[in-house]
């Protein structure tokens, strides 16, 4: 998979990619991720890539010329499954969208900047508006990296065990179930005794009742979906 990412401020997505599983991934050859400057790709001085607003009000707004002149030249390249705008009046990420995501094979993301981008070049170049959050950032970059990360463990070949991923939060509409690890006595406080019993039908069904449990304590919203 491709993922490339335009910004205005690309030095901010060095450090994301460059450890870890997204690391990995890229080591492996199974995902790449360019980070694309946009003020390559103006003609305005000084690198300008954005303007006041017309009809006046706070906040400068990215032109759609360096927009569109950026896409098109990465179109000559490849063809984009989606195009997609990071922006809080976007669609609510989750993991749904994050597993359709994770089976295309070109991903384009927009980052915003200053009080967003030209709405022209959204109606006729994005074809996807996502938000991670109800809340406002000071640029899609941080957005960007969120979607990538979580697109990108779910590729087959990422993960070492790749089941993992399919027990994550989400994955079944429920919250991950409690999880131990050794000593299995630390203090007093003892792992359940399911988990040592070797009965793999029990401790699924425990870990079900749990992540059931969990889900309607924490997230009731999830389930009323």
């Amino acid at each position: 998979m491709t993922i490339d990412i335009i910004s205005v401020v690309p030095d901010l997505l060095k450090s994301p990619f460059a450890h870890s599983i997204m690391k990995r991934a890229a080591d492996k050859g199974l995902l790449t991720v360019n980070v694309i400057n946009l003020r390559d790709y103006t003609t305005y001085a000084r690198a300008q890539v954005d303007d006041y607003q017309f009809g006046g009000g706070a906040g400068m707004v990215m032109m759609i010329e360096p927009l569109v002149n950026a896409v098109e030249s990465l179109q000559k390249e490849k063809q984009y499954d989606e195009i997609i705008y990071l922006t809080p009046d976007g669609g609510t990420f989750n993991q749904k969208m994050a597993n359709t995501l994770s089976l295309k094979n070109n991903l384009l993301m927009i980052c915003g900047h200053y009080k967003g981008i030209d709405q022209r070049f959204r109606d006729h170049f994005i074809t996807k508006e996502i938000s991670i959050g109800d809340y406002v950032l000071s640029g899609g970059e941080l957005a960007a990296a969120v979607l990538t990360d979580a697109i990108g463990r779910l590729l087959p070949g990422v993960l070492n065990d790749e089941s993992s991923a399919l027990t994550d939060s989400f994955q079944d509409n429920l919250l991950a179930p409690p999880v131990y690890t050794r000593p299995e006595n630390f203090r007093g406080w003892k792992i359940p005794e399911v988990l040592k019993s070797g009965n793999h039908k029990l401790i699924e069904e425990w870990r079900h009742n749990q992540a059931m449990e969990r889900t309607v304590l924490r997230r009731p919203d999830i389930l009323e979906q």
